[in-house]
């Protein structure tokens, strides 16, 4: 049966490439590993913000569209793996001299957004999976919803640092970012449709 043809089960943009090529377990490696390459190198595209320990990154954006474009599962792998590499000590996380460096990182102020990667990238793989990602108005609300669910998980922790609350954590961890990730989040829903087209689905 021919993968590409309009009665096709949904998945995710790779799975059905890697379906079509016939390729298997190493490239969906390949495909995993090339993501959290593409997050880290996002986060070095940073800058920071006066008044808040939370700089503006370009991370959101690949953590995203890598979850749109492998699927759950390995949309979840890659950022985990991400995250290990970070923690590990490698320099994958933005660069910062107000941050604390490698697994610190993970338990300082902007901990919280990069927890949340994992579960953004899984939630917007599985709606890619069942086609969200074939239209833009579709795939933007997918985007939107992985968008929330950073913002959600870095608020949260960014309310629980000393001197804290919730009103502050909006204003220093929210407000400063929306306008210019709600971009973000419309960019990258407008990739995901134009790649379906590039493998022949429409």
């Amino acid at each position: 049966m021919n993968v590409l043809s309009s009665t096709a089960p949904a998945g995710s943009l790779l799975s059905r490439t890697l379906d079509r090529s016939d390729l298997r377990v190493t490239a969906r490696i390949a495909g995993v590993l090339l993501a959290a390459a593409l997050t880290a190198v996002a986060a070095q595209f940073s800058a920071p913000i006066p008044f808040t320990s939370v700089p503006f990154t370009l991370a959101p954006l690949a953590v995203m569209l890598t979850g749109a474009a492998l699927g759950s599962r390995l949309g979840f792998l890659s950022q985990a793996l991400y995250l290990a590499a970070g923690a590990a000590g490698l320099a994958v996380f933005s660069p910062s001299i107000a941050l604390p460096p490698g697994a610190l990182r993970l338990v300082g102020p902007t901990g919280g957004y990069l927890m949340a990667y994992p579960v953004a990238a899984f939630v917007t793989g599985w709606f890619a999976e069942r086609g969200w990602d074939r239209r833009y108005l579709t795939s933007l609300a997918s985007m939107l919803i992985g968008l929330a669910i950073i913002f959600a998980g870095g608020v949260s922790w960014l309310s629980l640092m000393p001197g804290q609350t919730i009103g502050s954590a909006v204003a220093q961890g929210f407000l400063p970012y929306i306008a210019a990730d709600l971009v973000k989040a419309a960019i990258a829903a407008k990739v995901l449709p134009a790649a379906w087209s590039l493998v022949g689905r429409k």
